[in-house]
């Protein structure tokens, strides 16, 4: 029996990258899982068909995490495909060189709007939405995916760290709000990891996105992979992680 065996998970942001990889080892563990995607349906659906190999149940769902109305609607669709979800994963984000990380005092309204929109809008919408639903189940997760860019707050990257420590406070907060009706709720603060947004970060500053170059100086020898992060989302969720709340898990190898 997996570690998730009966639950169902709900995953934003999973046609790719670490959401992607969240989904298929939730997938491997025993959980369901609806798929959030914002442009991509043929890799949602590439996501799906993997779930589906692994023998449970995938359904996706076209929302920007940003709109509030398609958050509501997003949910409601999922709500009846599957009954009781119980996990939610606030994975859907963007990075810092989508908007090529401005100085504070240069970025525009556009940029911080954009950002806040996906990383910390995003996740108060689907906790609005999806919240009341969660405390009807024994036990249900909420974990936010956040950065060590939150505790680095490095030159370039404002914009996206102070959305990101907004997302954290907005954590800690419903951990406590929540604890009572049985609902974990978490952070995982990922540094480096080779995915798309890893690789635009290290283009925009070295000119290349060759992560296979960065192994060497990177922390054991390699860069994290996406699935070094779902196995510290898996065990947050899982039994092993049950008495685990209101905690930011950094995962960074350093």
């Amino acid at each position: 029996m997996g570690k998730l065996e009966g639950r169902t998970a709900l995953i934003t942001g999973a046609s790719r990258g670490i959401g992607r990889a969240i989904a298929l080892r939730f997938a491997a563990e025993g959980a369901d899982v609806a798929i959030n995607y914002v442009s991509n349906a043929e890799a949602a659906r590439e996501v799906a068909t993997e779930v589906e190999k692994l023998g449970r149940k995938a359904e996706i769902y076209q929302c920007d995490v940003a709109d509030q109305s398609a958050c509501e609607a997003f949910c409601n669709a999922a709500r009846t495909d599957f009954s009781q979800i119980d996990i939610l994963i606030n994975n859907a984000g963007i990075g810092s060189a989508a908007i090529n990380r401005p100085a504070i005092a240069e970025a525009t309204v556009e940029q911080w709007q954009l950002l806040l929109g996906a990383n910390l809008w995003g996740p108060i919408h689907m906790c609005k939405a999806l919240v009341p639903h969660l405390r009807e189940a024994k036990r249900s997760d909420v974990v936010m995916m956040s950065s060590v860019a939150v505790q680095n707050l490095a030159p370039g990257f404002g914009v996206y760290s102070a959305s990101k420590a907004a997302l954290e406070a907005l954590a800690h907060t419903l951990a406590k709000e929540e604890r009572a009706n049985g609902m974990r709720v978490n952070i995982v603060a990922p540094g480096l990891v080779d995915t798309d947004m890893g690789r635009n970060i290290v283009k925009a500053i070295t000119g290349s996105d060759d992560m296979r170059a960065r192994d060497a100086a990177a922390p054991f020898g390699y860069v994290c992979t996406p699935e070094d992060i779902a196995a510290t989302v898996t065990h947050l969720c899982s039994e092993d992680g049950r008495y685990i709340t209101n905690q930011r898990i950094t995962v960074s190898g350093e």
